[in-house]
């Protein structure tokens, strides 16, 4: 009898946490299926990138392997945690989502919350800035000196932070542009 296994291909796969990255080659059937099993990363597939990867000497991982490279170990531990939580993946499949949210890294006297607009890809593409007793400030992707880390739709807490497009889209008419802060 001959084993059918889907054919896999070799994605760039990065971890970024905000002020640098880790990257890996995995071997996967899909992105979805990287998505699936390791959070917080996206699969980077320009061109010019995944051809600039090739001289890094990355580490080279199977999305089901027995073993998996330091990082991107703790992140197939976090995505397996989460697998059996209420909401996990809930958002995955959406074109869009509105997401209302503080950042962790704030300290706690700084009670900014975020109203985020995310594509399907976990992009960030507009947000709202809202800060207790002051105006809205709105910003996009041409504002920012670098691309947010990617959001992770998989992860079930993200399901207690949706908000509605129309609550995101009264407060983005209603803020003020960043340049104008």
């Amino acid at each position: 009898m001959t084993d059918h296994v889907a054919p896999t291909s070799r994605l760039l796969v990065l971890h970024d946490y905000g002020m640098g990255g880790s990257w890996w080659w995995v071997h996967a059937r899909s992105v979805r299926e990287v998505r699936e099993t390791f959070a917080d990363v996206e699969v980077v597939d320009s061109p010019e990138t995944v051809e600039r990867a090739e001289g890094w000497g990355l580490d080279e991982a199977w999305v089901d392997g027995a073993t998996t490279p330091d990082g991107l170990d703790g992140l197939r531990a976090k995505r397996e945690a989460q697998r059996g939580l209420a909401g996990f993946g809930a958002l995955a499949d959406r074109k869009t989502v509105w997401l209302r949210r503080r950042w962790d890294y704030e300290d706690d006297e700084d009670m900014t919350l975020y109203l985020m607009e995310v594509e399907a890809d976990g992009r960030r593409t507009r947000q709202v800035a809202l800060v207790p007793g002051g105006t809205g400030v709105r910003s996009g992707p041409d504002d920012w000196p670098f691309n947010p880390p990617v959001v992770d739709l998989y992860d079930p807490e993200l399901v207690g932070m949706e908000i509605s497009e129309d609550e995101f889209e009264t407060h983005w008419r209603s803020a003020r542009h960043v340049d104008e802060a």
